[in-house]
């Protein structure tokens, strides 16, 4: 039997009951999140090179995702008027700062994850 993550009184939930976990999820909860912020971590990148390098996500699934983490702070979004326009993607402070939790989930999936 699954355990809730969100437990009353343990502290970790805000004023409207709900749990940081939950937070995290609907700021990382898109499909390809971790992903595009694991890739952004190698440094700036324009769209067509980010799409070139996480290859298996569909144009509009990272024009989506990019969207969702640029509404939540997570990656800044910057625009050079060239002919064409060219738009480049870079973490955000808050982004780079999530480097520490993707790192020891990377640990876990090497640990634990499927040996296919």
């Amino acid at each position: 039997m699954a355990q809730s993550l969100s437990v009353k009184g343990t502290g970790g939930e805000d004023e409207s009951g709900n749990s940081g976990i939950c937070d995290v999820l609907r700021i990382l909860g898109a499909k390809w999140a971790f992903l595009v912020l694991d890739e952004l971590m190698e440094g700036p990148q324009r769209f067509n090179e980010l799409k070139r390098r996480v290859s298996i996500i569909k144009t509009q699934s990272l024009t989506d995702t990019l969207r969702h983490l640029e509404q939540n702070g997570l990656v800044h979004r910057e625009v050079f008027p060239t002919v064409p326009v060219t738009v480049q993607y870079s973490l955000t402070e808050k982004g780079s700062d999530f480097q520490a939790a993707l790192r020891e989930m990377e640990k876990w999936a090497q640990k634990w994850g499927s040996k296919e």
